[in-house]
């Protein structure tokens, strides 16, 4: 079921701001292993894995972020888990490795608006000017009380990978703190 199917979807936030959307994820998986694991998941998927921690890798079907040296988060846009596990799997066969399914466990946002790194910075500790964060950029981090996955795709887009169930809590905090941004000047 993608995240847009999901009636647990918490949404509230998402349908009421044109600034923020969910994203339907056809799957997601975490990658553990050393670099051997990690490179052939890479040729699985026809890409090179990302060049530099907190970089992201990718195409309109897949995308590989860098979470740590021997971590990767692997979004699919367009292969369901099933078919890309099995794939991976035989991948990665000859290699010691952890791969796991979380596909149901996160949903994912799309913040698009001039405003948006500003308001990232409301809850997020990171340095999201483009020099520091700049486009392509993808790391774990927090949001308020929040884990979150954050991928700079754009100049003001933002991809944000969040747990299913903390997803509301999110929602609900950028929607508030985005009146600051929003309110009519005068």
């Amino acid at each position: 079921m993608s995240d847009t199917q999901d009636s647990r979807t918490p949404g509230r936030a998402a349908s009421v701001h044109g600034w923020l959307q969910p994203v339907p994820v056809a799957a997601r998986f975490v990658l553990q292993g050393g670099p051997g694991a990690l490179a052939a998941a890479a040729a699985a998927l026809g890409l090179a894995d990302p060049d530099a921690a907190g970089r992201t890798a990718g195409d309109d079907a897949v995308t590989i972020l860098w979470l740590g040296p021997d971590e990767r988060l692997l979004l699919s846009w367009r292969e369901h888990a099933p078919a890309l596990g099995a794939r991976l799997a035989a991948a990665l066969a000859a290699h010691a490795h952890s791969l796991v399914d979380i596909t149901q466990r996160q949903v994912a946002l799309r913040l698009t608006a001039p405003f948006a790194a500003d308001l990232l910075n409301c809850g997020c500790p990171l340095d999201l000017d483009p020099a520091s964060f700049p486009v392509g950029g993808g790391t774990r981090t927090l949001f308020n009380k929040t884990d979150i996955v954050l991928w700079r795709r754009g100049t003001e887009d933002f991809h944000i990978e969040v747990w299913r169930s903390f997803s509301d809590y999110l929602q609900r905090w950028l929607a508030e703190s985005a009146q600051d941004f929003t309110r009519p000047a005068g």
